[in-house]
Order: C-alpha cells, then structure tokens, then sequence
C-alpha cells in the first residue's frame, strides 16, 4: 500500500502505522492514542486533533518498560 493514501490537508496523524493496544494501559503502543481518540480522529476537529497531538509525549513514559522476573516484582 502506498504511504500516498495517507497523506491529508488536516492536522498530520500522530499513526506511525504500529498499531498495537496495551492490554493494561488501553493505548496504542505507536502513537500513545486511546481507542476512542483512534475511533474519533476522523470526525474530530482540528482543534481537538492538535490537542490530543500535544498531550501524546506527556503518555510515553507510562509505556516504558518494566523489568519482568522476580526483580522486577520486588522492585529491587
């Protein structure tokens, strides 16, 4: 597929095409949205897109990752 299809006059969409939902948090794990800002984009106006744009870095360090085993349950 064409990255073309893609390509609009509106805000640019923070979908960087890794689209895959955290099964705790409920946000994609590409581009921080929740289900329903990805459900809503397209009726959204552009005031609402740029403000979910600007408050998508501020939810990346809740993705950060955790270390697993017992360490990481411990917190130690």
């Amino acid at each position: 597929m064409s990255d073309e299809v893609w390509i609009r006059d509106e805000p640019l969409s923070p979908c960087n095409k890794v689209c895959q939902i955290h099964p705790e948090l409920r946000i994609c794990v590409g581009c921080y949205r929740t289900l329903a800002e990805i459900g809503g984009w397209a009726s959204m106006s552009d005031m609402e897109r740029r403000e979910i744009m600007e408050a998508l870095p501020e939810r990346a360090p809740m993705l950060a990752k955790r270390r697993g085993g017992r360490r990481g349950r411990n917190g130690q």
